[in-house]
C-alpha cells in the first residue's frame, strides 16, 4: 500500500465521503481542502490504492475543446489553463513540476455530408466558447499534413491550441499528495452496503469490506466504471456502465516527418504522435457491450481486422508497423447522453454524483471537483454552473446529447 494511506478509519463519521480515490475523487478532495468555507472531515475510500486497474491509470492523458456542447468546451479550457499553472494553482509549492500541453491538436475528419455539418455546428459551438478550432479544406489539410489519403475527406476540424495530451499522472499524482496533506484521509477499503433512512431520503451508513460501519454528512459517488453498482445500493438505477477501450503502441518504420495530430478517422480509429517514431492508436470494437469493470482482456482481432486496416489507409506510411505495446481500459459510459452526471440527486438529500463521463473524465476532472466542492460547500456554484449535468434530466429522460465522443 502506498505512503499516506490507512487500512482503519480514524472516525466513524465525516462531513464527506468520497467513494472512488481515482482522478475525480482525488480532485474532489483537493478542491474541498481548498475551499475557506469548509472546515469539515473527509475521507475518501479506495478499493485499491495501487490504482493499476482503474480508468485514470488507463488513460491516453488527452486534452481537447472539440466538443458539441458550450459547458464541455468551458470545462476542458479550465483544464488547460489549470494543468498548464498547476504549481501556482496548487499554492507556488516547488516540487510542483511545470506542465505543458502538447499541442498537436485533434484532427477530425468527415467523410459525409452530415459529419461535415456536424464538424460546422461545433465549430461554431466551440469558437463562440472560446476555443481556437478551425475548419480545414481537404486541400488546407494536404498542404499541412501531406501524409493523409485524403480521397473521402470532404472536411476537417482541428484545434493546435492547448489541445493534444499531456501528463495526466502527474496531475492526478499532485492532487492526491496536496489533499492528503491538507488533511483529506485516505482508506484503503472496499463500500459493500448503503443503509438508507426509513424515509430512503438519506444515506445513513456506509458498510466496509470488513464490517466496518461509517456515517457522513454528504456521500460522494465517484466510482468510475463501478457507479452503477454504487448506485445500485441506495436504490438508484444509473445508465453508466463500464466499456472496454482499446490502446495500442506501435512503431513505424518510416515515421512521419512531422508531428501528426490525434486522428479521429470516421471509422472511429483514432491515431497521434508519442514522439521518435513512435505512435498511440485506440479504438474499440464494433459490438461495444457493458463489460465486468474486472475484464480488461484484450480482443486479439481487432487490431488485425480494424485498427490497423483503418490506420494503413488513412496514412499509408503506416502500412509497415510493430506494435510494441497494448491495453484495455474502461470508459463510465453513460448511454443516455455520453455526458457527465454531477451534483445532487433529487430524492436521496445527502448524496452527490460525479460519473458517467465517457471517456473524457480526466480532462475534465480539475473542474468537475471544483463543481463538486463548490457545491457541497455553498449549495451552489460559484465558478462554472454544472447544473445541467444534474440528475434531474436522467430522471425526466431528457438527453443533452454530447456528439464528440470518440
Amino acid at each position: 500500500m502506498q505512503t499516506g494511506w490507512t487500512n482503519t478509519p480514524a472516525h466513524t463519521h465525516y462531513d464527506v465521503i468520497i467513494i472512488g480515490g481515482a482522478i475525480m475523487g482525488a480532485s474532489t478532495a483537493w478542491w474541498l481542502s481548498q475551499m475557506p468555507d469548509f472546515q469539515g472531515r473527509v475521507l475518501v475510500i479506495e478499493k485499491d490504492p495501487s490504482y493499476a486497474n482503474c480508468s485514470t491509470s488507463h488513460t491516453n492523458s488527452c486534452m481537447r475543446q472539440q466538443f458539441s456542447t458550450d459547458l464541455n468546451v468551458r470545462i476542458s479550457l479550465f483544464a488547460a489553463d489549470f494543468v498548464k499553472n498547476i504549481r501556482i494553482r496548487m499554492g507556488g509549492d516547488p516540487r510542483i513540476p511545470d506542465l505543458s500541453i502538447q499541442s498537436f491538436g485533434y484532427m477530425y475528419l468527415a467523410d459525409t455530408p452530415a459529419f461535415a455539418q456536424t464538424l460546422r455546428a461545433n465549430h461554431a459551438v466551440q469558437r463562440a466558447a472560446g476555443a481556437a478550432t478551425q475548419l480545414m479544406t481537404p486541400d488546407e489539410i494536404a498542404a499541412a499534413y501531406p501524409f493523409y489519403a485524403l480521397d473521402d475527406i470532404l472536411l476537417g476540424s482541428i484545434n493546435t491550441v492547448d489541445e493534444g495530451y499531456f501528463d495526466g499522472a502527474a496531475l492526478f499524482d499532485w492532487l492526491l499528495r496536496k489533499s492528503r496533506e491538507a488533511g483529506v484521509e485516505y482508506l484503503a477499503g472496499e463500500v459493500m452496503g448503503l443503509t438508507l433512512n426509513p424515509a430512503q431520503t438519506r444515506i445513513d451508513a456506509l458498510t466496509l469490506k470488513d464490517g466496518t460501519r461509517l456515517s457522513a454528512g454528504q456521500v460522494v459517488n465517484a466510482a468510475g466504471p463501478r457507479a452503477a453498482r454504487i448506485a445500485a445500493m441506495a436504490g438508484i438505477d444509473m445508465p453508466v456502465e463500464p466499456r472496454k477501450r482499446f490502446t495500442w503502441m506501435f512503431k513505424a518504420e518510416r515515421p512521419l516527418d512531422r508531428p501528426l495530430p490525434l486522428t479521429v478517422d470516421p471509422s472511429g480509429v483514432h491515431v497521434r504522435e508519442i514522439g521518435g517514431g513512435i505512435y498511440q492508436a485506440g479504438g474499440h470494437s464494433d459490438y461495444d457491450p457493458a463489460v465486468d469493470p474486472d475484464d480488461f482482456v484484450m480482443d486479439p482481432a481487432l487490431w488485425q481486422d480494424k485498427i490497423w486496416p483503418a490506420i494503413a489507409t488513412r496514412i499509408p506510411q503506416f502500412e509497415a508497423i510493430r506494435v510494441t505495446t497494448e491495453w484495455a481500459g474502461h470508459y463510465a459510459y453513460n448511454i443516455l447522453d455520453q455526458n457527465a452526471i454531477t451534483g445532487p440527486h433529487d430524492r436521496m438529500e445527502n448524496l452527490i454524483f460525479l460519473n458517467g463521463f465517457s471517456g473524457h473524465g480526466l480532462q475534465q476532472a480539475p473542474a468537475m471537483g471544483r463543481g463538486t466542492a463548490e457545491w457541497i460547500t455553498h449549495g451552489s456554484y460559484k465558478t462554472l454552473d454544472l447544473s445541467p449535468f444534474h440528475w434531474g434530466r436522467i430522471v425526466t429522460g431528457q438527453p443533452i446529447l454530447e456528439c464528440a465522443i470518440i
